[in-house]
């Protein structure tokens, strides 16, 4: 009976010290020990998100000590790192569908290996089960020219159809990419668009000369972009950069110039010095 008379008062101790510290917690402000970033990066027509969390050095030796070779790590701190993809992406040559995944990976001295799981809601790596692996590679390690205090995830390169994934922390970074192919696609979202009221003329003759397609075809658009834009100095230049793909210097220094002449007129000195330059090539 005594002993029951004790447990119930170091119960009671116990949850009265909870509610304090409740209490007092309800109003604290503290900042996290490692920041969250979140950033999203446009791929083409579809995005990627990236949500970690960004321990820093403080003095301490991460690979090979903090973080031990050879182990599975949460690429960040507190919960696993995710990346979310809007549409399907090509990464390592492997198409991975749109969603969302777990980025863990496993760092050695001279390689790291890249992970895409499938459970991406864990808390860092106690859970991790590579039976869930969506995808695994390795990628060799790069030595930064300066050290990387915080931990950073980044895309310092960025293409329509390619975006390079940096990781760099102390002196380490390693990059890999994801590509995208998108171009049908896309051509068929120009089929449809055609068909409507409002026809995306400029933008279509942009995607055919970018993308190597039917200049002629793109040359039409361009053609009426400008007939329905004259006052405006931009579809001069996209049409003289047609022009000038197909090896008519000519007409692209014509276009050029009427571009440049409205352009003065609109006072833009982006799309005057543009023209300029296409008057100058077409030389």
């Amino acid at each position: 009976m005594k002993r029951n008379f004790l447990n119930i008062v170091m119960l009671m101790l116990a949850l009265s010290t909870l509610t304090i510290d409740n209490a007092f917690s309800q109003g604290l402000k503290m900042p996290a020990a490692s920041s969250k970033q979140i950033i999203t990066q446009d791929l083409g027509i579809s995005q990627i998100t990236i949500s970690y969390a960004r321990p820093n050095v403080k003095g301490r030796k991460i690979f090979g000590g903090l973080e031990p070779y050879g182990a599975v790590w949460r690429t960040g701190a507190n919960g696993a790192t995710t990346l979310t993809f809007s549409g399907d992406v090509i990464i390592n040559g492997k198409t991975i569908p749109a969603g969302t995944y777990g980025l863990f990976t496993i760092p050695n001295k001279n390689e790291w290996t890249i992970i895409l799981n499938k459970d991406s809601k864990q808390w860092g790596a106690y859970e991790y089960k590579q039976a869930d692996d969506v995808l695994r590679f390795n990628v060799k390690l790069e030595q930064t020219k300066s050290k990387v205090e915080t931990f950073t995830i980044s895309f310092p390169e960025v293409t329509a159809t390619e975006a390079t994934l940096a990781i760099a922390w102390e002196n380490t970074k390693v990059t890999f990419p994801i590509q995208v192919n998108q171009d049908a696609e896309i051509m068929a979202s120009i089929d449809e668009a055609m068909k409507g009221d409002k026809k995306p003329y400029l933008a279509a003759a942009q995607y055919y000369l970018n993308n190597n397609k039917d200049l002629d075809k793109a040359l039409t658009w361009a053609d009426e972009a400008v007939e329905a834009n004259p006052a405006l100095p931009y579809p001069y230049y996209w049409k003289a950069q047609i022009q000038l793909k197909k090896g008519d210097k000519a007409g692209a220094k014509a276009t050029a110039e009427l571009g440049k002449q409205v352009a003065e007129k609109a006072k833009s000195d982006e799309y005057i010095r543009l023209n300029s330059q296409i008057i100058e090539k077409a030389k």
